[in-house]
């Protein structure tokens, strides 16, 4: 049986604990602990690889909203540290899509579905999301569906 993502996720905590890397073993811990609870919240057996790629999802975007907040308030070690833990997310995402796929995309999906202005953007983004699954941030997404749509 191939491993899962998250039992490759243990296997680099207890690696991170063993080489007492102090940042990586706290994240992975967090993530851990984050993924029983989804796990748990959600009633599943066990998580599978999309399950898994939620979470980190939920984790990164987190990361992402606390590295703006601590910018704007100046301190910029807590999110340099943010940033770091980021990174160490990032491993477990699948590879992220160019804004040029993106584009492309995008554009299939408006063609699909007829839109022609910015109040259907709605539309094209339940249309493109789930070809991206996990490959491209939402926001980024919608910027280039309002950018299409607005020109």
């Amino acid at each position: 049986m191939t491993p899962t993502l998250f039992d490759k996720i243990q296997a680099d905590l207890k690696q991170a604990m063993l080489s007492k890397d102090a940042l990586r073993t706290s994240v992975l811990r967090l993530f851990v602990s984050a993924a029983r609870y989804y796990q748990v919240e959600k009633s599943l057996s066990a998580l599978g690889d999309e399950d898994v790629i939620q979470v980190v999802k939920r984790q990164a975007k987190q990361r992402r909203d606390s590295i703006e907040s601590f910018a704007t308030a100046n301190r910029s070690d807590l999110a340099e540290k943010e940033r770091q833990e980021l990174a160490i997310l990032e491993n477990y995402l699948p590879q992220q899509l160019s804004e040029a796929e993106i584009t492309m995309l995008v554009k299939a999906a408006i063609a699909e579905t007829g839109a022609a202005s910015k109040a259907q953007a709605g539309l094209v983004m339940k249309s493109v999301m789930p070809k991206l699954q996990g490959r491209a941030d939402g926001k980024v997404v919608n910027q280039v569906v309002m950018k299409l749509l607005g020109a």
